[in-house]
């Protein structure tokens, strides 16, 4: 069973995932009509929002204590408006991120920049699922793949999928699934150089940085001194990854 922390939080202790692909659900005609309307605004007021293809849970399922069965779905970004349409179905989204340790027993988090869909929001490194080619299906060297990538294109740090190990998968926030790899320990100058090059490569071709501010933390007390909204996991991983070293 997994631990639930508040606020409404499971967090799975996880080796293993087992993926299978389900189609996406059937929309009544009004429903849809309300989705794209909803899209739609969403988009006016930011326009730098995309309906690209994403990936969403169908289901989340303990086959035994380490393993995890994990349903998925292909559709875009649009689908989550659903959540805003009155009595509509949406989805849960899947996502990827990564706990990036420092040598000295912190942890990084990062606060999303005003351009995101989440500005000022801190969270880990990390991004919705990508769906996989036509035909072929996802497999969990995918997810890791895609967990090293984000952690390059927004931290500038160049980790491999396969030193990345799945250390936990939570489910929150509109029951979103979240699959949390853990990378090498790093120093604290490594993580803040790459970063700083990172950032300053994307504002090089006039783009503006996913996320605008890195911290280390060291308990989950550290976090109520970041200001502005948190990822609803942020606490109960920070807390699982202290707890960790004091055993």
């Amino acid at each position: 069973m997994p631990e639930t922390l508040p606020p409404a939080v499971d967090l799975f202790d996880v080796e293993r995932l087992q993926l299978t692909e389900e189609e996406e659900p059937r929309l009544s005609p009004s429903d849809e009509a309300a989705r794209d309307r909803v899209w739609e605004k969403a988009v006016q007021a930011n326009p730098a929002l995309f309906d690209g293809p994403v990936v969403a849970c169908a289901g989340l399922e303990h086959t035994d204590s380490h393993v995890l069965r994990l349903s998925w779905v292909r559709v875009t970004y649009r689908h989550y408006a659903l959540r805003r349409v009155p009595g509509a179905t949406a989805l849960p989204s899947l996502f990827v991120n990564v706990l990036q340790p420092t040598d000295d027993g912190r942890v990084l988090v990062a606060r999303m920049s005003s351009s995101t869909a989440a500005p000022g929001r801190w969270q880990l490194p990390g991004g919705s699922v990508e769906p996989p080619q036509a035909g072929e299906g996802l497999v969990e060297s995918d997810l890791a793949g895609q967990a090293a990538r984000e952690l390059l294109e927004e931290l500038g740090l160049d980790a491999s999928s396969e030193v990345l190990r799945l250390w936990a998968v939570t489910r929150g926030e509109n029951g979103s699934v979240g699959l949390t790899y853990r990378a090498p320990l790093l120093s604290e100058p490594a993580v803040r150089a790459a970063f700083a090059a990172a950032a300053a490569a994307e504002r090089a071709q006039g783009r503006e940085p996913e996320l605008d501010e890195i911290a280390l933390v060291s308990s989950p007390q550290e976090l109520e001194y970041l200001a502005g909204p948190h990822a609803d996991y942020l606490g109960p991983l920070v807390r699982r990854f202290t707890d960790q070293l004091e055993r």
